[in-house]
């Protein structure tokens, strides 16, 4: 049994996971590491909105686990993987809850990528949305 707290999303600390519309592009070297339309965007308190992507639309064999994890009262365990070709800048440069807390279940087995180690994460609109 974990001592470790466990915390649910609530007023003073709301935590909301809605189905992103767009697509979802990560590009780090001019590869395309992720590519989905099937992204959830979590947001969480005063943070900036974050996508998790399916594992399915991650190109895996560019990444590699690392030992690295971190705890989130609210999420659970995360799990870490560097984006190999990326090199030192992409080292830990993808997230994931592969047992997150029963409130965050939404996002179990999604990778979620720090901005600052992928070149991008754009969110291109659908056609049909009249964006283009």
């Amino acid at each position: 049994m974990s001592d470790k707290p466990i915390k649910i999303p609530g007023p003073d600390h709301p935590i909301t996971v809605d189905h992103n519309p767009a697509r979802v592009v990560v590009k780090l070297d001019g590869k395309v590491v992720a590519d989905t339309r099937d992204a959830l965007t979590l947001r969480e308190a005063s943070y900036p909105p974050v996508q998790y992507i399916p594992r399915k639309d991650v190109d895996m064999s560019l990444l590699q686990r690392t030992d690295h994890s971190t705890y989130c009262p609210y999420k659970g365990e995360a799990s870490y993987y560097s984006i190999t070709p990326g090199g030192e800048g992409a080292k830990n440069a993808i997230w994931t809850y592969e047992n997150p807390h029963a409130a965050m279940r939404e996002i179990k087995d999604r990778m979620a990528f720090y901005p600052d180690r992928v070149d991008s994460i754009e969110e291109l609109q659908s056609p049909e949305a009249g964006e283009f």
